[in-house]
C-alpha cells in the first residue's frame, strides 16, 4: 500500500518536473515510466546472474553485456547528477540500450520503440531515480499502487474524447462479469490498461493456487491479456501499468482498432472490458468493411460495438461503457447496432450511472451494457439498474461520500432471478425483450422506469386570503401598540 510520505515524494517530483518545464502530465509519466523500464530491467538482469551462479553456468540470454555495466540502474543511481545525466543522453549510453533492448532480451522491452528522453536537468534526474530507488519493487502491490497514483494526475481528457475510467468503476465490471482463468480478456482502446490490470488482480485474488501451474501461468502472461492502442505514448504506460501490476509480456498491440490494419482481433476474445472513445468521427474509408457491416456510422461510440461483436469469440462476454446516446439515438446507425445485440446476441443488462462519475473530465451521461456474443439471438429480459451514486460527490472535487450502490449492482447482477418481482419503481427492474422491440429498441432506463408521483394537497383560496387577513389584522395591531409606546 502506498504510504503517505511516498505519496508525497511522488508529489514533489512532479512538481519538479512542472517547474522543469515538462507540464503535460502524459510526458511527466512517460518519462517516470522510461525510468521504471531501466529498473526492472537491471533486476530482470540480476535474476538471470542469480540463476546462473547457483548452477556454476553462463548467464542465459543477458540482458546486459559485461562492457554495459554502468548503463544498469543498481550502478548510475549512486552517480554524480552531471556524470548520470550524460551517461543518459550520450551515444550508446542509458537510453539508446533502452530503445534497443528488445532485439536482446526482455519481451516487453518491444514497447520502448521511439523512446525520447526529455529530462532537463541533471538535478532533475538524480532526484527522480532517487525517489523510484526508493519503492519497494518486489512488492507488486506497492509498485502497482504507485503507478496508478501517478496515472491518477492526468487531468485532461484525449483529442478523441478519451478519459481515465475512475479505479472503483472498473473494479465494480470486473466483479460483475467475474473473468475466469482460461479467458482471453481484451480492451480495444486500452489506454492505461486499468481494465486489463483490474481484471489481473481478480485473477490473482481468485485463482491464486492455480496459477502455480505452468500451464496456466504461461496463458496469464503470455495470452490472456490483449489491448489495442494507436497512441505510441499510451502503449509504454499501459505497458509499465501491467508490468507493475506481475504482468510481463502482455499484448499490447499498436494499431487503430478500427482500421483494416487490426488483424489481431477478430473472434479471439472472450471478455472484453472497455470504455471506448466518445464523440470522435471517422470517414468510412479508415473503417474496417467487417465494422462497418455491423453498424454503418461514423460515430466511435456506434464503431467500438460492432468492433467488440467482431473480436468477442462464440459465447464471449462484454461489458462495456457507453454514452447514454447511443441507448436511445434515433438515426438508423443507432437502431442498427441495438437491434443487433438485442436480437442477435444477447443483451443482459443496462447499468445507467450518474453524469457525475467521469467529473472532473467530463460531465457526460453514461451506462454500462452487458453482453453476450450467440449470432443467434437469446435476449428475453433485459436487466435495468439505475445507478445514483458511486462512493463519491458528483461535482467536480468527487469527495468520498456513504452513498454507494457498487455492491448492490453486483450482489444484484450475480442473483438475476431475484429480479423478476421488481417493481418499475425501484432502482432495478426487469424489462420483456418484446417491450423493448416495440419501443424502437429504446434502451435507456426512462423508457420503463415508472415514477410515483407524491400528491399534495393545499387548502383553499379562500381559507388561504382568511390566513392573511388575520395576520394583517394582528400586524397592524402590533403596529397600533407601538406607536402608543412613542407618544
Amino acid at each position: 500500500m502506498i504510504t503517505g510520505e511516498l505519496k508525497a515524494q511522488i508529489d514533489k517530483v512532479w512538481e519538479a518536473f512542472w517547474t522543469g518545464g515538462l507540464s503535460n502530465p502524459l510526458t511527466v509519466i512517460e518519462q517516470m515510466t522510461y525510468l521504471l523500464f531501466i529498473r526492472r530491467l537491471d533486476e530482470l538482469h540480476t535474476q538471470k546472474e542469480s540463476k546462473a551462479n547457483l548452477l556454476k553456468i553462463p548467464i542465459e540470454d543477458p540482458i546486459y553485456l559485461e562492457s554495459e555495466y554502468e548503463l544498469r540502474w543498481s550502478h548510475f543511481k549512486n552517480m554524480d547528477p552531471e556524470v548520470m545525466h550524460r551517461l543518459f543522453t550520450k551515444d550508446k549510453g542509458v537510453f539508446d540500450f533502452l530503445r534497443n533492448a528488445g532485439n536482446r532480451s526482455a519481451a516487453f522491452s518491444k514497447f520502448m520503440k521511439g523512446a525520447t528522453f526529455m529530462i532537463p536537468t541533471p538535478r532533475l534526474l538524480a532526484q527522480v531515480v532517487d525517489m523510484l530507488s526508493k519503492i519497494d519493487m518486489a512488492d507488486r502491490d506497492t509498485k502497482g499502487d504507485v503507478y496508478e497514483y501517478l496515472l491518477g494526475k492526468i487531468a485532461t481528457a484525449g483529442q478523441n474524447g478519451q478519459f481515465r475510467t475512475p479505479r472503483h468503476i472498473i473494479s465494480m465490471m470486473v466483479e460483475m462479469v467475474q473473468p475466469q482463468l482460461d479467458d482471453v480478456i481484451c480492451d480495444p482502446s486500452c489506454g492505461t490498461a486499468g481494465f486489463l490490470t483490474a481484471a489481473g488482480e481478480y485473477i490473482r485474488k481468485h485463482y491464486q493456487t492455480e496459477l502455480y501451474s505452468e500451464e496456466h501461468k504461461k496463458h496469464f502472461q503470455e495470452k490472456m491479456f490483449m489491448g489495442m492502442e494507436f497512441d505510441p505514448t499510451m502503449i509504454r504506460i499501459g505497458g509499465m501499468n501491467l508490468i507493475l501490476h506481475g504482468i510481463e509480456n502482455p499484448q499490447l498491440i499498436d494499431v487503430d482498432a478500427l482500421s483494416e490494419a487490426n488483424t489481431s482481433f477478430s473472434e479471439k476474445a472472450s471478455l472484453v472490458l472497455a470504455n471506448p472513445p466518445f464523440k470522435g468521427s471517422l470517414d468510412s474509408d479508415a473503417v474496417d468493411g467487417k465494422i462497418l457491416a455491423v453498424v454503418d456510422s461514423k460515430k466511435t461510440e456506434l464503431l467500438f460495438l460492432g468492433l467488440i461483436l467482431k473480436g468477442l469469440k462464440l459465447g464471449g462476454r462484454a461489458a462495456v461503457i457507453v454514452p447514454d446516446g447511443v441507448l436511445f439515438g434515433s438515426s438508423k446507425a443507432h437502431q442498427q447496432i441495438r437491434t443487433e445485440i438485442v436480437d442477435r446476441q444477447k443483451l443482459e443488462a443496462v447499468i445507467s450511472m450518474p453524469s457525475g462519475v467521469f467529473k472532473p473530465y467530463a460531465g457526460v451521461s453514461t451506462a454500462i451494457m452487458i453482453f453476450t456474443k450467440t449470432n443467434s439471438g437469446g435476449t428475453d429480459k433485459v436487466w435495468f439498474y439505475d445507478m445514483q451514486a458511486d462512493g463519491y460527490s458528483l461535482d467536480d472535487k468527487r469527495q468520498p461520500i456513504e452513498a454507494n450502490d457498487s455492491a448492490d449492482i453486483i450482489a444484484r447482477f450475480h442473483a438475476l432471478d431475484q429480479e423478476h418481482g421488481r417493481s418499475r419503481t425501484d432502482k432495478s427492474f426487469m424489462v420483456p425483450v418484446k417491450e423493448i422491440q416495440d419501443n424502437k429498441y429504446d434502451l435507456s432506463i426512462n423508457r420503463y422506469k415508472e415514477v410515483v408521483y407524491e400528491e399534495k394537497t393545499y387548502e383553499k383560496p379562500t381559507e388561504i386570503i382568511k390566513q392573511i387577513e388575520a395576520l394583517d389584522a394582528e400586524r397592524a395591531a402590533l403596529l397600533n401598540q407601538l406607536k402608543t409606546l412613542l407618544v
